[in-house]
């Protein structure tokens, strides 16, 4: 088996705030991967770390098992908490250029921004300046953005926040789909009712990983019902 992702022996401090303390990660083939944790507590470091857009004050990261490059950036899809769009462009120039940056390039590109767009039900909206999208239009089109170049690999920060319940089941059935085909992604969140439709979740506070594990089994060792339970638990054990 090749891990997509080895982040060891994490370290990253901001002046005297230790924001990551010797954490460690490393994600399977085909799997999704929850980073649950409240704000603030290092899930958006991690992620930038472990893309290379961040450097770590100790530790390692391997892409697909080696140093991150660049071939290995273009094997991932990167969706940040802020939506990285051109308002002035159309919700089709953003996808476009997006969809160029990775080298695609003509039939193929325009096949992939119309499916995109369909799997984040925007396939209506592609002419629209982004100016005139609510916050629930941009954050799917910043996932549609992370999607265009069928990456292998997803690092996702907090993609379902303010999108309506509907909408956000669609979206996990895409990421179900996309894992089914052999993707790999790691979403962060502190939505706890998503935590059930990862594979494995790691449980992050005050920079470190309190507990690791398929939520079900988390439960069951913690003899609790919830995910948020388990938390509570954890966190007692600290004080």
């Amino acid at each position: 088996m090749t891990y997509p992702v080895i982040g060891e022996h994490l370290y990253k401090h901001y002046k005297k705030q230790v924001v990551l303390d010797d954490v460690s990660l490393t994600l399977r083939e085909s799997e999704i991967y929850g980073l649950i944790g409240p704000s603030g507590a290092g899930k958006t470091t991690l992620v930038r770390i472990l893309l290379g857009l961040e450097k770590a004050d100790g530790g390692r990261v391997e892409l697909f098992e080696q140093a991150p490059t660049l071939n290995a950036f273009r094997s991932l899809g990167y969706m940040a908490q802020s939506d990285a769009l051109y308002n002035e462009l159309s919700a089709y120039q953003n996808l476009e250029f997006f969809a160029a940056i990775q080298g695609m390039r003509g039939k193929e590109k325009k096949r992939r921004i119309r499916e995109v767009a369909k799997n984040v039900g925007l396939e209506n909206d592609l002419k629209k300046s982004v100016s005139q999208f609510s916050g629930g239009m941009r954050r799917r089109l910043s996932l549609a953005a992370a999607l265009v170049h069928e990456p292998r690999l997803y690092l996702l920060d907090e993609p379902t926040v303010g999108l309506d319940p509907l909408i956000r089941r669609d979206i996990w059935r895409l990421f179900h789909y996309l894992r089914s085909k052999g993707a790999t992604m790691i979403v962060t969140t502190h939505v706890m009712d998503e935590v059930a439709q990862c594979d494995r979740v790691g449980l992050l506070s005050e920079g470190h990983i309190i507990a690791e594990g398929a939520p079900k089994e988390l439960m069951r060792q913690y003899g609790v019902s919830t995910i948020e339970d388990v938390f509570l638990v954890r966190e007692g054990a600290k004080s």
